[in-house]
């Protein structure tokens, strides 16, 4: 067996989702199975530089997972010739400066979401690294999780006959932080910061019908800043900036109609934090992050409205469950290993830059058809 070290310079690992999803459930699962199986013999093992501000937050996690080395100064990883990618993680507004100075230090890219705040630069980080000839990716996890692989399944076999529309409802409360502190961080909710649920959430959605349903056409919105006033990390009250409930309507290529309701500002009555509910003329199924459930024609109870009567049916037992039919793997863990192969192997991967433009771009229409109250036209994007 023929190890091959890949060293990966993480920056913005102290945040949630950059330590959480991406290091600790992500390369260290892939170190702790072994490394990541190339075939032939070969076994890819992946090295994090951990990259950021906070000295000592870097230590106590390096120290805490027997990680070697990390670092709180970017320009000296990224002059190292022996890092072979570059991991973004951090808050928004830095992702871009940072991104470009990896695309001319050579190293391959890979990054969460939304990859800019806005469409131009979201195109020209594309450009970049198609001109650079490296290999690059944009986090789109969404899609790996068991409720959207099940959910994909009945799409390519079949199973909805002509799909009709897409209803999803994605959210939780989002305490304000006086008298309970908040599970996000104060700068999601500061637009100066690249904070707002619109270029947090879009970028999802975006990738999910894309994948599963047709490209979207058009897009209506309307934004809201529920909670004008919150508290931020110290207990200190500011006001919040940035949208915290988005209500969009998007025409998906071949006649589909999306609806999609994303909000920190509402309380969960549903399942699972996020549920879309697909209709067509022979099934409908719901599917959330983990479960799908289904309904088929021929299984189609007939339903009779009397308000004057309460309802003796329980419309949820309906349903038949989809089988996992699998293991699944954590989203986020199953995206590395691919762009990993892809960057060690050159197998194909096209959830890249420029398909991260397209995100960025739903999400820049979504806030000005909000802001003029239009209906807005979404163009193919090409480099």
């Amino acid at each position: 067996m023929t190890r091959r070290t890949v060293r990966i310079a993480m920056n913005g690992v102290t945040g949630r989702m950059g330590y959480r999803q991406h290091l600790v459930r992500s390369l260290l699962a892939i170190r702790d199975q072994g490394g990541l199986d190339l075939g032939d013999g070969d076994v890819l093992w992946p090295e994090p530089v951990l990259v950021g501000r906070r000295e000592h937050a870097l230590r106590e996690i390096a120290e805490r997972h027997g990680l070697e080395h990390w670092s709180t100064d970017l320009d000296a990883v990224l002059a190292d010739d022996s890092v072979d990618i570059y991991f973004d993680a951090q808050v928004t507004s830095a992702r871009v400066t940072a991104i470009k100075q990896a695309i001319a230090a050579g190293k391959h890219i890979y990054t969460e979401k939304p990859t800019a705040t806005d469409l131009a630069e979201a195109l020209e980080l594309a450009r970049l690294a198609d001109t650079a000839g490296i290999r690059h990716g944009v986090v789109q996890d969404k899609i790996f999780l068991p409720g959207l692989l099940k959910l994909k399944r009945l799409v390519d076999g079949g199973f909805f006959g002509e799909i009709l529309s897409v209803r999803g409802e994605f959210g939780y409360w989002v305490f304000e932080g006086d008298w309970q502190m908040a599970q996000r961080p104060s700068w999601n909710s500061r637009a100066e910061d690249g904070g707002g649920i619109v270029v947090d959430m879009f970028p999802h959605w975006e990738y999910v019908l894309h994948e599963l349903f047709g490209r979207v056409t058009s897009v209506t919105a309307q934004v809201a800043t529920h909670i004008p006033q919150r508290w931020d990390e110290r207990g200190k009250p500011y006001a919040a900036t940035a949208d915290d409930s988005a209500y969009g309507i998007f025409q998906l290529e071949g006649g589909a109609v999306a609806q999609i309701n994303s909000s920190w500002a509402v309380r969960v009555m549903r399942d699972e934090l996020v549920e879309f509910q697909v209709d067509g003329t022979h099934g409908s199924a719901v599917a959330g992050l983990r479960r799908c459930r289904v309904q088929h024609r021929s299984a189609t109870p007939k339903p009779v409205w009397n308000p004057d009567l309460p309802a003796t049916e329980s419309f949820r037992e309906q349903w038949q469950e989809v089988p996992d039919n699998a293991e699944f793997e954590n989203g986020f863990k199953a995206q590395w290993e691919l762009f990993l192969r892809h960057v060690a192997l050159g197998e194909p991967y096209h959830w890249n830059l420029l398909a991260g433009a397209r995100g960025v771009q739903l999400a820049e229409l979504g806030l000005r058809s909000s802001a003029e109250g239009r209906r807005f036209e979404v163009p193919e994007l090409s480099l």
